[in-house]
């Protein structure tokens, strides 16, 4: 018999659904700003943020009362109309990239806007494309062929023929393998998934370089680093280039399911009627979740902020025992310890009421709310020294 409600949670989890995540030892049931409760009442810092995902929380009252008008005003529409929540999204993502010329298609998730990237990418008339090594952009098949991560994909192959994966942060490499016949070079700003990984300075400009030589496409995937996380609404943007597509998720719906794909100059007009479609696309809610959520961030002046407190947090965490040293930009960061005792770290932080994970084994990931607290940064740090600490004297 379970002992409390988590562990009845986790016994239903294990009845009622497929066995692709493992059981979550954790049930979460409320949350305001980056603090959660559990269904035992146990309270958490959640500096995850469902994956990056919640960049103002929970519970955000923008956001709320944004998802409550629209519900009650108008829902689900299709994409055989157009409402004004998408409208405004739409031109509000075309102003950010700069670039008059930028159309927008919406999904639901990364993946999606991967999809959709790949997709996009055939109708130049051409079908390669170089992808990196440990690279994260998706699990359907066409974003898990991009994903540069063996243990996803092979137990699913064969995949998409014509992509070939090079180094990360590897010039050279990669313009061995870029020719006439690339379609598109697909890549994150920061390698979240494989530990928040920072490439070298003029790493992403040289792509563009590249790109620029051969005709192929330049899409950045910014799904992790997009909507602010790191200071920058989409995470390139201090490389000072101009990518061909940008794709998006996570952030952009402020905590409800949102996904795009965002063309720049040539490459939005590629597309043509019936070539791809969403039906939940552009869902009105999700969009009305969207809009009050940039608004959020712009008014609360929270990019700024978001770099601020990486500074901070990065001096602190790399006094702790165990720790190698911090990587990442604005507040998505990568902790890299000296063992690997990640996924133990991670354990004993949510013991003590703090929500991380391990994205590798020696890397503990960060992606708190843009609006996390001094005070609570303080806390987090207090709790992961602790923790080192133990775990040196172990």
């Amino acid at each position: 018999m379970a002992k409390n409600r988590s562990e009845a949670a986790s016994a239903a989890w294990d009845k009622a659904l497929v066995n692709n995540y493992g059981t979550p030892a954790i049930s979460l049931v409320s949350g305001k700003g980056a603090v959660v409760k559990d269904v035992d009442g146990k309270v958490y810092l959640d500096f995850l943020g469902g994956i990056a995902t919640n960049v103002l929380g929970h519970a955000h009252p923008s956001v709320v009362a944004a998802v409550r008008k629209q519900i009650g005003t108008l829902s689900h529409v299709s994409n055989f109309y157009s409402h004004p929540q998408m409208l405004q999204l739409a031109q509000k993502l075309q102003s950010l990239t700069g670039d008059a010329k930028a159309k927008v298609f919406f999904c639901n998730s990364g993946a999606e806007a991967n999809e959709a990237a790949l997709k996009l990418s055939r109708k130049t008339g051409r079908t390669g494309v170089v992808a990196m090594q440990g690279a994260f952009h998706g699990r359907t098949m066409g974003a898990l062929s991009l994903t540069g991560q063996p243990s996803k994909r092979d137990p699913f192959k064969p995949l998409i023929k014509g992509i070939v994966h090079v180094p990360y942060n590897n010039i050279a490499a990669l313009r061995r393998k870029v020719s006439k016949r690339t379609a598109m070079v697909i890549v994150e700003p920061i390698m979240g998934e494989h530990g928040v990984v920072v490439p070298d300075a003029g790493y992403l400009k040289a792509i563009r370089e590249i790109c620029n030589q051969s005709g192929a496409l330049m899409v950045l995937d910014c799904v992790q680093t997009g909507m602010g996380r790191t200071g920058q609404w989409f995470g390139y943007e201090a490389e000072g280039i101009r990518p061909d597509v940008i794709t998006l998720a996570k952030g952009l719906g402020g905590g409800l399911p949102l996904g795009a794909m965002i063309a720049l100059g040539a490459a939005s007009e590629l597309f043509a009627p019936g070539d791809h479609g969403s039906t939940f696309g552009g869902n009105s809610v999700s969009c009305a979740a969207a809009n009050a959520a940039i608004a959020a961030i712009e008014r609360e002046k929270l990019l700024p902020a978001a770099k601020k407190k990486f500074t901070l947090i990065k001096k602190e965490l790399q006094k702790a025992p165990g720790v190698d040293y911090v990587r990442g930009g604005g507040l998505l960061i990568g902790i890299v310890l000296e063992n690997d005792d990640a996924k133990k770290v991670a354990a004993n932080l949510a013991t003590a009421g703090f929500l991380v994970n391990a994205p590798q084994p020696n890397v503990i990931r960060l992606a708190p709310p843009l609006n996390v607290t001094m005070v609570q940064v303080g806390k987090f740090v207090k709790a992961f020294t602790a923790v080192m600490e133990e775990l040196s004297h172990g």
